[in-house]
């Protein structure tokens, strides 16, 4: 948090007021006072930047204080309900540009939260542009800003530069490139895509329908409609994106797919973007990359302690085949750049063949799948070994040549790393069975299957504690063999836009592919008996490891439900 704006300005209150109510409130002892006036001598500044500074007191503490002192109400922004119709009365650049978020109109009068309330200035410039009265509250300027991201939506800027469109005509390649770069356009897409980071998306749907077109973000896994614009923008902004992507944009009827980078609130995102033709014309689909979010560790997927520590002691193993199963969208990439990121880089040779590269590696050698220059997965693979490998990192196994020059790669002494679309590890099994690998050869190989899924988090800002419903009981007892407590639920509120949810976890079955395993796997038999088996030697299911976190209250009996799904 940026210094001297986690709290309000304490230029009003006296530092001897400020000193006397944290002492008188116990939120500051004498001993750790004194220390901070003895700092204050040395650096100067202000009281309450110098207790902030050496740890001595939090913002929220503070801004409690600063609360009693200038008089003004202390608000929670995280479950406050902002009103759209006073976020219209003060622009955003305002709004930014002096730490304030309006809140509700209430009769004559505007309601406003400021970092500052002691700005007579800032509320004089509030009062000028919104031609109402204001009233003031004290909010941390963290939650300020949070909230300014979360409700200044791009849609009425949007639907501005929209109306500046006009409709396209069928018109020369040439012509319809000098269109589409007008700023009106260029502004838009940057709207659409920044509204989308601030949202946490991962992926932006535009979908022209009968008489519109529908915008929808992928957040938290979950599909959002956001907006729903004129179907005379259609064309132009299709067009932007193919113009950025490197795409033909005269070409309608075949999918295409290609990426270009943007830079968005000072940090780099690479966007992936495929279009295909449907009955009212072409969709878009935009994957954000965002190069800036720090790599996960092992530690940070989720696993169970047990699970990470099984999964930990397969990735020692000097050759061999580990594979990270699920459906698209379950976090087997970042599962598989967690496990090569605590790989030993400076004595081993590190190779990857990925489709795409979405994340770059120091000391690692990674290339990319381009099937027009006649890289494929299998001829990919092929070519690393040609360069010593001792670590291979397959994007996804996926044919049967490639799961054929893997199968040997893991056969002369190198440990190769894939993904395959699987529904469980016993699944993952079988699959490469279906893909012409011999059994044998599978029990010879495999070293660990790693299955996965995504769930959401329960929001820890709004959750609370509720009776499950009678399905997500009998779920949980089916499951968990015991009555369920009550657990934590998530209301909703504004930092998880009314979701209940917030960010996600994953959610993991580990095989290890032991000496019985292998057994079963050369006498034929059915995926119900090695099921039993694994089980026997002690992994644990992903619904039962969703289970755990549900009763920890990390997730919810029914988001597992939702991602595990089973017949029963």
């Amino acid at each position: 948090m940026a210094k001297g704006k986690a709290q309000a300005s304490i230029d009003s209150v006296s530092q001897e007021a400020l000193a006397e109510m944290l002492v008188k409130e116990e939120l500051l002892t004498a001993e750790q006072l004194q220390k901070a006036f003895d700092v204050q001598k040395i650096k100067g500044g202000m009281l309450s930047d110098v207790l902030l500074d050496e740890g001595l007191v939090t913002p929220e503490n503070l801004a409690i204080i600063n609360s009693i002192q200038l008089n003004v109400p202390l608000i929670d922004l995280k479950r406050h309900a902002i009103q759209p119709q006073a976020l219209k009365l003060v622009p955003e650049d305002m709004a930014r540009e002096r730490m304030l978020i309006p809140l509700d109109v209430v009769g004559e009068s505007l309601l406003v939260a400021m970092a500052n309330p002691g700005d007579a200035g800032a509320i004089e410039d509030i009062r000028t542009q919104a031609r109402m009265n204001v009233e003031v509250s004290l909010a941390l300027a963290e939650d300020i800003q949070q909230a300014i991201d979360l409700n200044y939506r791009s849609m009425g800027e949007l639907e501005k530069q929209v109306e500046e469109f006009d409709p396209p005509a069928k018109e020369a390649n040439e012509a319809l490139s000098e269109l589409v770069a007008r700023t009106p356009v260029a502004r838009s897409l940057d709207l659409l895509l920044t509204q989308a980071v601030r949202d946490r998306a991962s992926d932006i749907h535009i979908e022209p329908q009968e008489n519109r077109l529908r915008v929808r973000f992928r957040i938290d896994g979950v599909l959002h409609e956001v907006f729903s614009l004129p179907l005379h923008a259609h064309s132009a902004l299709v067009s932007r994106i193919k113009i950025l992507a490197d795409l033909n944009i005269g070409e309608r009827r075949r999918p295409q797919d290609g990426q270009f980078s943007i830079k968005i609130r000072e940090k780099n995102v690479d966007i992936r973007a495929a279009t295909m033709e449907t009955t009212h014309g072409e969709r878009v689909t935009l994957r954000i990359l965002d190069k800036a979010s720090s790599l996960f560790t092992l530690s940070d997927l989720g696993m169970l302690p047990d699970a990470l520590s099984r999964f930990q002691t397969m990735l020692a193993s000097p050759y061999g085949m580990i594979l990270v199963s699920g459906p698209t969208g379950s976090g087997k990439t970042t599962t598989l750049y967690a496990s090569v990121s605590q790989l030993d880089r400076n004595e081993r040779n590190i190779m990857t063949i990925e489709d795409p590269i979405e994340y770059g590696f120091n000391d690692i050698s990674q290339t990319q799948v381009n099937v027009k220059a006649g890289i494929t997965f299998d001829s990919g693979l092929r070519a690393i070994l040609r360069h010593d490998p001792d670590i291979v990192l397959v994007g996804e196994i996926r044919d049967q040549d490639t799961a054929d020059t893997a199968v040997q790669a893991a056969l002369t002494g190198h440990l190769v790393m894939s993904s395959i679309h699987a529904n469980d590890t016993v699944g993952a099994l079988f699959r490469l069975m279906d893909l012409g690998v011999m059994p044998y050869l599978v029990a010879s190989t495999l070293v660990s299957i790693v299955a996965q899924r995504m769930v959401r988090r329960v929001c820890t800002h709004c959750a609370v504690r509720r009776p499950l419903q009678e399905s997500e009981q009998r779920a949980y007892i089916e499951e968990m063999k015991e009555e369920p407590t009550n657990m934590l639920t998530g209301t909703g509120c504004n930092l998880c836009v009314n979701t209940g949810y917030r960010g996600r976890t994953g959610i993991f079955e580990v095989l290890a592919v032991s000496k019985e395993i292998r057994g079963l796997l050369l006498d034929g038999a059915s995926a119900a008996e090695m099921r039993t088996q694994a089980l026997k030697e002690g992994m644990v299911t992903m619904r039962h490891g969703g289970m755990i976190k549900a009763k920890q209250g990390i997730t919810s009996v029914s988001e597992v439900m939702r991602s595990v799904f089973t017949i029963s």
